[in-house]
C-alpha cells in the first residue's frame, strides 16, 4: 500500500510529480504541504504535523494534529502512515529551504520506523531508506552511472555489482561513500544500519 507525502518545501519539477501521483494512492501534506499540493492541483487526503503552517479551517475534518515538537513534522508523518500500513512513501517537495531543514530530512529517514520503502524524489535523484531490517535494496545502474550510498549511522555495510565493492566494512556519516559507479548491471546494497542510497531518477 502506497501513499505520497508532500511536504513545504520547493515545488517539485511537473516529471517528479507525474512520476510519483497516481490517482489511485493518496496524497498526505506535510503541514504546509498540503497547500503547495493543492496549489497544483493535486487532491489531498489530510494534512498532518503540528498545523502552524496551514489555516485550519480551510482543512476542517481533513487534518490531523501531532503536536508534540521533539520531532519534525515529517518523522511524525512517516510513523503515522508506517502504523496506517502504508509499507511504500513517496515523498515529495522535501528540497529547499533552510540546512537545518534538510538536514532535518535526513535525519527523519534515520528515525522512521521499518516497515516501509521510503523515497526521497529530487529533481534528478531519488533517495532511497533502506532500514537494516528490510533487507537489501537491488537496483539497476548503468556502466559509469553514479550512485551514493551514505550511512545514517554507523553501520557495516555490504555493495556488490559495483565498481567500489563492499563486504561488511564499517561506514559513518561522511563521503566515504559518495560518487560509486555502476557496472551496467544489478547492484545490492545492504547494511547493519540505516543507510540513504542516492541515484539516479
Amino acid at each position: 500500500m502506497r501513499a505520497v507525502l508532500w511536504c513545504n518545501g520547493s515545488m517539485p519539477p511537473s516529471a517528479v510529480i507525474d512520476s510519483v501521483i497516481s490517482g489511485d494512492v493518496p496524497v498526505f501534506g506535510v503541514d504546509g504541504g498540503g497547500d503547495r499540493a493543492t496549489e497544483y492541483g493535486i487532491g489531498v487526503e489530510e494534512v498532518l504535523g503540528d498545523l502552524d503552517s496551514v489555516d485550519v479551517l480551510s482543512w476542517e475534518g481533513r487534518t490531523v494534529e501531532m503536536a508534540e515538537q521533539m520531532t519534525s513534522d515529517l518523522a511524525k508523518s512517516l510513523v503515522l502512515l508506517i502504523d496506517r500500513g502504508f509499507d511504500e512513501i513517496d515523498i515529495v517537495g522535501a528540497d529547499g529551504g533552510e540546512p537545518a531543514h534538510v538536514l532535518g530530512n535526513w535525519a527523519a529517514l534515520h528515525d522512521a520506523p521499518s516497515g516501509a520503502i521510503i523515497r526521497v524524489h529530487h529533481e534528478n535523484h531519488v533517495t532511497t531508506r533502506l532500514h537494516p531490517e528490510e533487507g537489501e535494496v537491488l537496483m539497476e545502474i548503468g556502466l559509469g552511472e553514479v550512485f551514493s550510498v551514505f550511512a545514517l549511522e554507523p553501520s557495516k555495510v555490504w555493495i556488490s555489482g559495483a565498481k567500489w565493492e563492499m563486504s561488511g566494512g564499517l561506514l559513518s556519516l561522511s563521503t566515504r561513500g559518495l560518487h560509486n559507479e555502476g557496472m551496467g548491471g544489478m547492484v545490492s546494497v545492504r547494511g547493519d544500519g540505516v543507510l540513504a542510497i542516492i541515484s539516479l531518477r
